[in-house]
């Protein structure tokens, strides 16, 4: 048996009684685990069952299938985010985000920590934080906009130019990118709520050219209708 700190992503109901999670574990990167009885009557752990609550496994030797199981689980951090609408959506977005992103993730302590700092800025009621946050994976990732004199970003080559190459690109979407990407506290950066889903879509751009096999999030529909 051993212990793991990780981030619940999503978890699906198994049977009458049981779950299967996935996870982004500190130690171990991306990890899916069989979690028994957790929806039985007398379990009130399953209220911990939240997207992005950060909690700590006791994880079994693997099951027949494959899959390690979780003996038991406590919570590592009480965020109180779960109440507010704007909020919660934004966690389900990103929970659906990752969950897809960081697959074949192994260990990777700055996208771990950066999870963290992100529930943080949700907690401080930072409502662009999940814009900011899909700039903060690509640079981890080392996918991000390389910096330069141009007025409009490129999202196929990654680089700003002096001409526009696609309509979501404009220079008031690539600015923001740029002092994004050149800020030295990245959320700090302001979006005016009028260019939001602008930018949202421009990343998701981005993310379609450089990350592989990325599909757009399904709860992207809801987040739009959220913030509009």
């Amino acid at each position: 048996m051993n212990s793991q700190n990780g981030f619940l992503l999503s978890f699906i109901k198994y049977g009458e009684n049981d779950a299967v999670l996935h996870c982004f574990t500190e130690e171990e990167g991306f990890q899916t685990y069989f979690l028994k009885g957790v929806y039985s009557k007398k379990n009130k752990k399953k209220a911990l069952l939240q997207p992005l609550n950060q909690l700590n496994f006791s994880v079994t030797s693997t099951r027949g299938n494959g899959i390690a199981s979780v003996s038991r689980f406590e919570l590592v951090k009480n965020n109180d985010i779960y109440t507010d609408i704007k909020t919660n959506t934004v966690i389900f977005f990103i929970s659906d985000f990752l969950n897809q992103v960081l697959r074949y993730e192994n260990k990777n302590i700055p996208v771990y920590f950066s999870i963290d700092q992100f529930i943080d800025e949700l907690t401080n009621r930072n409502y662009q934080a999940h814009l900011l946050f899909l700039l903060v994976i690509l640079k981890i990732q080392g996918v991000a906009p390389l910096l330069s004199d141009g007025k409009f970003l490129d999202p196929e080559t990654g680089t700003f130019v002096p001409n526009s190459t696609h309509q979501l690109f404009t220079e008031e979407v690539s600015l923001i990118w740029k002092q994004a990407l050149s800020a030295e506290n990245l959320y700090a950066t302001k979006i005016h709520s009028s260019i939001r889903k602008d930018f949202l879509d421009s990343l998701l751009v981005y993310y379609h050219y450089h990350i592989t096999d990325f599909k757009t999030p399904a709860s992207l529909e809801v987040i739009q209708q959220i913030f509009e």
